[in-house]
């Protein structure tokens, strides 16, 4: 026999003999002689009606061995329900069943308490069995008396099969101080981690404050470090989006979490506004920024999404992620490079985008001062292209992803991320009212592709020295989720011409993330050493010039930059001699080029 109609007729079986007892509690002499032709007639009736609810409401789908809060709701909805129509069935037919009228409410709360109790006894076998199953639980401290800590620990609770036992909470709020919750102690403050650790015979450590920030993260990990025990964490605000806290969420502690700051409260409405339904086109779709971009403007449904990149494997693999995770989400992957013009407007001409995030770019600043014509075409020549085909075929919104390498450039790299954001804001001159072409800059991306953080870990596994270029270099760091929410809301505001300079918060010593890198990574005896500032490097990244000012926006985690207009026909006079240079390989008269173009750059000098 199927187990949902197992369960069907034992709960058929439940309630006839809740009616039963009802009546045999207030006729027991009757009971005694035998059951008379129109109890049996009540019952059948009675059985009949929760035949047709508990259908209708899916009891027999219900997992007794996970029942929950919501399932006793609909259980007792149920049961609710049934005794209502009883009344009334017994009111109506009052003179032939002769019932006493207790009979229905009493058979009602009979039949909660038997239905609702074998739920909760089958619950409770099966978690005797999954306990007894896992013989060797870690004992783990959590971190967190909040919402969080309190789920994780329930989730631990219910699953004893994971092998995970808390054994209770610290929490630095005066209010909680030992307290209770879920049955367990809240034995003291952050700072009591190791002698509460050593006293209770904690395993293991779990930080369970999805709002920490990167300070109170570091001083968990010291604790834990100081009371030898591993630490793990679940996700900040910006993983978890569902509300739900589960322990597959459980991770090792990434350096992401040792430089969280306040979580970005997002526009969605205004987001959606813009993408809901839409063309949209991405491209370097398969590189870290752009890659991070298509995972989350398919979350605002648009009808179809064009990966544009020049790494087959890249763009696969991005095609990929989006057919196992969205696969409503009509996409194109489509392999080209934005020099090419004449590429772009066969994809321009057949798809017709709405709006364009434009995240292709050469990078790496000494490389790009090595092949400083590589940078012209990439970067400024195929910002043009974008540029001039969104004019032609008129793209609603155009973003350019910009770096704040653009602000005062040392390097070729800079330089030539400035001249994209002029080219952006000369476009935007010559764009019709229900055009938008703005740019969005901000600082490094931790854990993009080439960035800081993966070259200390390869350098780490191959037992060491880690090098940093100078002891008090430092930069701003945002994590690659961050960066593509802020560029999304950034094409939200719209206001065509602007150029958006996102928050990037506190700057951090590149020195102290070397020594963050090793901390977390477990390694010992790996040294950090200086090897000197490369050419085209400066010591601090600026997001504003002197000359720039900066104006509030509608959200306050971006401003926009106040920047000198742009002639447009100077401009595209300017690149077609820069272009022609690059073309040549002429580095020095690229380099001239891009002094005269912009006269606050500081090549050949280091600050």
């Amino acid at each position: 026999m199927k187990p949902a109609v197992l369960k069907f007729l034992v709960d058929l079986g439940l309630w006839g003999v809740s009616g039963l007892l009802a009546y045999a509690f207030r006729k027991p002499g009757l009971i005694a002689v035998g059951i008379p032709v129109n109890v049996w007639g009540y019952l059948l009736l009675s059985m009949l009606v929760m035949a047709i609810l508990a259908s209708r409401y899916g009891l027999h789908r219900q997992t007794w061995q996970r029942v929950g809060l919501l399932d006793l709701k609909v259980l007792a909805r149920v049961v609710t329900l049934a005794t209502l129509v009883m009344f009334a069935v017994g009111f109506v037919l009052q003179t032939w069943l002769q019932l006493p009228r207790t009979v229905p409410v009493l058979a009602g709360v009979l039949g909660l308490l038997l239905m609702g109790g074998v739920r909760l006894a089958a619950r409770l076998a099966s978690e005797r069995v999954r306990l007894q199953g896992a013989s060797h639980r870690q004992r783990v401290l959590i971190v967190g008396a909040g919402e969080a800590g309190s789920l994780i620990a329930r989730e631990m609770q219910r699953h004893p099969e994971a092998g995970l036992e808390p054994i209770g909470f610290l929490d630095d709020a005066p209010a909680k101080a030992r307290g209770r919750l879920l049955g367990l102690p809240i034995f003291g403050r952050i700072d009591d981690l190791v002698e509460v650790a050593r006293r209770e015979e904690a395993q293991e450590i779990l930080i369970a404050v999805p709002s920490a920030s990167g300070n109170f993260v570091r001083r968990v990990i010291d604790l834990s470090r100081e009371a030898q025990l591993r630490y793990r964490i679940i996700p900040g605000v910006f993983e978890i989006l569902s509300g739900n806290v589960t322990l597959q969420q459980i991770r090792d502690v990434n350096l992401e979490d040792l430089l969280r700051r306040p979580p970005v409260r997002l526009n969605t409405d205004e987001i959606a506004g813009y993408l809901r339904g839409r063309v949209v086109l991405v491209t370097g779709a398969g590189g870290s920024i752009g890659s991070e971009l298509v995972r989350q403007l398919v979350g605002f449904t648009p009808s179809l999404v064009l990966l544009f990149g020049r790494g087959e494997n890249s763009i696969f693999g991005i095609q990929q992620e989006l057919v196992r995770n969205w696969p409503d989400i009509k996409q194109v992957g489509l392999i080209g490079d934005v020099r090419d013009a004449a590429r772009l407007r066969t994809v321009f001409e057949r798809y017709r985008p709405d709006v364009v995030f434009h995240a292709a770019a050469h990078k790496h600043v000494p490389l790009m001062e090595e092949t400083p014509s590589e940078a012209i075409l990439n970067n400024v020549v195929g910002t043009q292209n974008i540029v001039q085909l969104s004019l032609e075929y008129g793209v609603g919104r155009l973003v350019n992803v910009s770096t704040d390498k653009a602000v005062n450039p040392t390097s070729v790299m800079g330089a030539s991320k400035r001249v994209a954001e002029m080219v952006v804001s000369a476009g935007a001159a010559r764009a019709r009212e229900t055009q938008a072409f703005v740019s969005v800059r901000f600082g490094n991306v931790l854990g993009s592709r080439g960035s800081v953080v993966p070259t200390f870990m390869a350098q780490i596994r191959a037992g060491g020295p880690i090098t940093v270029t100078h002891p008090e270099m430092v930069r701003y760091f945002m994590t690659i989720p961050e960066a593509a929410r802020l560029v999304l809301q950034a094409g939200g505001l719209a206001e065509n011409g602007k150029v958006y300079v996102l928050n990037m918060g506190e700057p951090v010593k590149i020195a102290d993330l070397a020594h963050d890198v090793i901390r977390l990574s477990g390694a010992r005896n790996v040294d950090v050493v200086y090897s000197g500032i490369r050419p085209g490097e400066k010591l601090y990244e600026e997001l504003l010039t002197p000359s720039e000012g900066v104006g509030a926006t509608t959200h306050s985690e971006i401003y926009s930059a106040m920047l000198a207009e742009v002639d447009p026909v100077n401009i595209f006079q300017e690149i077609r001699t820069l272009q022609t240079y690059a073309e040549r390989g002429d580095a020095d008269a690229i380099r001239k080029t891009l002094h005269q173009m912009i006269p606050e750059n500081k090549f050949g000098s280091v600050r």
